[in-house]
């Protein structure tokens, strides 16, 4: 089941021009009618439930089903995302309540490298080698069939 955004809750994000859903959603399927002002998923079908929007809206307005390997049939689920991790609300059916945490950061906000600390490029664009190899398995060198 794709992404769907319950009407009552969701703001629009302050009538800001574009709402926390349509920016980060991978799909650009998540757009604001303005004149209700309130968000909406254009294209349910195209929804990968990657869950992006549902982590990042502000008033938990975006609702996804539960994969089943963590959340059973007829239960739902609500992340509650705060700067450095994600706490995870499960409400079974019988009522009983879960909650578990991921850290979703493993650097201080802000100063991530995005290549880890490692060169991205070699000289040679026809190589085997991946970028960040042999260094980043650290080994000496790549093995390659002759």
């Amino acid at each position: 089941m794709p992404s769907y955004v319950i009407p009552d809750k969701c703001d629009g994000c302050k009538a800001l021009d574009k709402t926390a859903c349509q920016y980060i959603c991978p799909n650009d399927l998540m757009v604001l009618d303005k004149g209700k002002m309130k968000a909406y998923n254009q294209e349910p079908e195209m929804c990968w439930e990657c869950y992006s929007c549902v982590k990042i809206c502000p008033v938990q307005a975006i609702e996804v089903r539960g994969y089943a390997d963590f959340v059973p049939m007829g239960a739902n689920v609500t992340p509650m995302r705060s700067t450095d991790s994600i706490m995870w609300t499960v409400k079974f059916r019988n009522g009983i309540l879960k909650r578990f945490k991921f850290p979703i950061r493993t650097t201080e906000e802000g100063k991530a490298q995005p290549s880890g600390g490692y060169a991205t490029a070699h000289a040679d664009l026809n190589s085997e080698v991946l970028a960040q190899e042999p260094e980043a398995l650290n080994m000496n060198e790549v093995y390659t069939i002759k």
